[in-house]
């Protein structure tokens, strides 16, 4: 029977107090997140992490001083490989982009594990270069100092999945009931943030972004929605992309609105849906006057969700290397050169 390897891959998070700094300095350091030359960016990233450590240590207080980005995503591979155990021998791996467990660690378990295939599923449904394409170029770098040989294939991105959106819609459904009862609400999807100057470049995150909301927007089944975009997450000087979720908020509370927040880039929960949305961005709906202020839950093993990420690993095993969407065929207009599939 094959032997099949499924590469989680996620940014990963500390595991410790001590952790915060060391791991902000690996993803400050990046070229995908920042683009000066390796000593400068070095310099950068120290001075950045040395900076920010206290802030990170703080917010990481308020949820047990860790990530618990890690035991979820286990979690996920896990109940991914419950439901491919019947098409082959299967195991699954995570590999952190930030942190442990890094690319090299995972490699070398792949390469014991005596793989026939491996295949890299990025935890982010929307493609990026800042996310997936950057996990994705570290595995493949590990993976050849480890020795692995076999073919590697890779999912670009699943931001219409449609088990992806059947979870997330499952999920925001009661809570848009419950909002009801504050009168007519408002849906805001809010996505992680990235510079303007990325996305002039040809990323094609914020499309992506745009397609997963309107189709979890339609699997809702709601007659009229009310719904928008929204960005959180802004980091350092740059101009981002909007509009910015805080912003949204007030202007919900300045509209006499309630809340439905769905946390729609995010498949697990750690700081930034667990601190950042459910304690910052609540107070900052309460002040605002927002009458009621509601956070879906991200899908974690949602069984749609794993359902759905099933599919997309047979259809890759069976259609090629790389898969974009549910499909081997590019979904990104051609304006967004840095598409995955280009």
């Amino acid at each position: 029977m094959t032997r099949l390897a499924i590469v989680l891959m996620a940014m990963g998070g500390p595991d410790s107090p001590e952790a915060v700094e060391p791991f902000l300095f690996n993803l400050f350091n990046d070229p995908a997140i920042i683009g000066a030359p390796k000593p400068i960016r070095g310099l950068l990233a120290k001075w950045i992490s040395k900076k920010r450590g206290p802030v990170a240590r703080e917010i990481y207080s308020h949820i047990g001083g860790k990530s618990p980005l890690l035991a979820h995503t286990l979690r996920q591979g896990e109940a991914l490989a419950g439901v491919l155990a019947a098409d082959c021998e299967v195991r699954s791996f995570v590999a952190m982009r930030y942190w442990h467990p890094f690319a090299e660690e995972v490699a070398a378990d792949v390469r014991a594990f005596e793989a026939d295939e491996v295949i890299l599923l990025p935890m982010y449904p929307q493609y990026s270069t800042t996310t997936s394409a950057s996990s994705i170029a570290d595995f493949k770098r590990a993976a050849t100092k480890a020795g692995v040989t076999v073919p590697i294939k890779e999912v670009c991105c699943y931001p219409v999945e449609k088990g992806f959106i059947e979870a997330q819609a499952n999920l925001a459904r009661p809570a848009l009931e419950e909002a009801k009862g504050y009168g007519k609400p408002r849906v805001l999807f809010s996505a992680h943030g990235l510079p303007k100057k990325v996305v002039g470049k040809g990323d094609p995150y914020q499309w992506q972004v745009e397609q997963s909301a309107a189709a979890i927007a339609e699997e809702m089944g709601e007659e009229d929605l009310d719904w928008r975009v929204c960005y959180q997450s802004r980091v350092g000087p740059l101009e981002w992309i909007g509009p910015a979720t805080e912003d949204e908020l007030r202007r919900a509370g300045s509209d006499g609105v309630s809340v439905v927040l769905v946390p729609l880039a995010f498949v697990s929960e750690h700081s930034e849906t667990m601190v950042e949305l459910d304690i910052e961005y609540r107070k900052i709906s309460e002040d605002a006057g927002v009458p009621r202020y509601i956070r879906v839950s991200t899908v974690l093993d949602h069984p749609a969700f794993i359902g759905g990420l099933a599919e997309v690993v047979r259809r890759v095993r069976r259609d090629g290397e790389k898969i974009c969407s549910g499909s081997g065929e590019r979904i990104c207009p051609g304006t967004w050169r840095k598409c995955g599939q280009a």
